[in-house]
């Protein structure tokens, strides 16, 4: 028996704001607002942040060429998802009147380094 069906193509609009965090095209949280040096020191935050051994306490970043800081806090334990270790977080971006926070989850993928598996705007309604 023959299938037929048509085809319909619908743009999808983004679900955030072209200057929004989206999800794990970038290394880190806030890849596409950063420069190559905010960028490595945010990696460098997120690295030992999310580390399993870690106490959960916030790690801190800046760069005084670019005016960016930001801060990467674990939120509870690591846990095992697919095979990695994954831990959620939060994180904070600040760089003149530009401010954001994300929470998120990573997983690592190697040694120092953790991809990331969903990151959103925070809601702080959501928390208790």
């Amino acid at each position: 028996m023959p299938l037929g069906g048509c085809s319909l193509s619908f743009p999808i609009a983004p679900l955030t704001q072209a200057d929004e965090v989206t999800g794990s095209d970038s290394p880190v949280p806030f890849g596409r607002l950063l420069d190559e040096e905010d960028r490595r020191r945010e990696k460098a935050a997120l690295s030992t942040a999310l580390d399993p051994q870690g106490d959960g306490a916030t790690v801190r970043w800046e760069n005084n060429r670019s005016g960016t800081k930001g801060a990467i806090t674990a939120v509870g334990r690591a846990y095992t998802s697919d095979g990695k270790i994954c831990r959620a977080f939060l994180g904070e971006l600040a760089r003149e009147a530009l401010r954001r926070t994300v929470q998120g989850t990573a997983c690592a993928v190697a040694a120092g380094d953790w991809q990331l598996r969903e990151t959103k705007p925070f809601d702080r309604k959501t928390v208790g």
